[in-house]
């Protein structure tokens, strides 16, 4: 993978984003905050969000999932990366670090978690070329598979998108591709979850079934 490049052009779009948007859901390239909502629904759907867990937010914005598992009243703690230096001034703005929630800027910064999720950070490759890209996303789930104890999730966008709303700039996953490598090489326990009324997919990675 060449990854300096595609995700500096990343980067540059995710902040541009923001100083035309705010710390908003727009501003992380969402619709609207109920896009949003349910998307965390479906990723947190691979938590136990009735004990307390450590959680990993990998391309955390300006950190709206804290803020969703502290509206939900679980007991967590926190950890949330990005590469954007202003999303994670924004979200040092509006939630701080604290005992239970902080922010990093560096990937060794995090330390393996219960659980790590990752929301839109596959979506926008810009002008790199669908190789690249592919490797990058590969290479970052095998990331998210070493950061987590319990489980992990991501989302992308479907293949299945309608083909005149597909945009060159965004990457579209094909979701049984997707879900056979994590079936292959990270765990039995796979789930794909492709009916919550968006142009995308949930993978559910755990490493464990849960005890009856």
């Amino acid at each position: 993978m060449e990854p300096d490049a595609p995700l500096t052009a990343v980067e540059r779009y995710y902040s541009g984003k923001l100083a035309e948007h705010g710390p908003t859901p727009r501003g992380v390239d969402w619709n609207d905050e109920a896009s949003q909502t349910l998307r965390f629904d479906q990723l947190l759907k691979v938590c136990d969000l009735d004990d307390e867990f450590t959680i990993n937010d990998y391309g955390c914005g300006y950190g709206a999932l804290a803020r969703h598992l502290e509206a939900l009243g679980c007991a967590f703690h926190y950890t949330g990366f990005d590469i954007s230096r202003t999303m994670l001034e924004e979200a040092r703005r509006l939630r701080g670090d604290s005992d239970c929630v902080r922010f990093v800027g560096r990937d060794d910064e995090l330390e393996v978690a219960d659980y790590t999720v990752a929301s839109g950070i596959f979506n926008v490759k810009l002008e790199a070329g669908n190789d690249v890209w592919e490797r990058y996303v590969f290479a970052t789930i095998a990331r998210l598979n070493e950061l987590s104890e319990h489980g992990f999730s991501f989302n992308m966008l479907t293949s299945y998108s309608d083909a005149d709303r597909m945009r060159l700039d965004l990457h579209y996953a094909n979701p049984g591709k997707i879900f056979d490598h994590c079936k292959r090489n990270f765990s039995r326990w796979v789930a794909l979850l492709h009916d919550y009324g968006l142009y995308e997919f949930t993978i559910l990675v755990r490493k464990e079934l849960a005890q009856a």
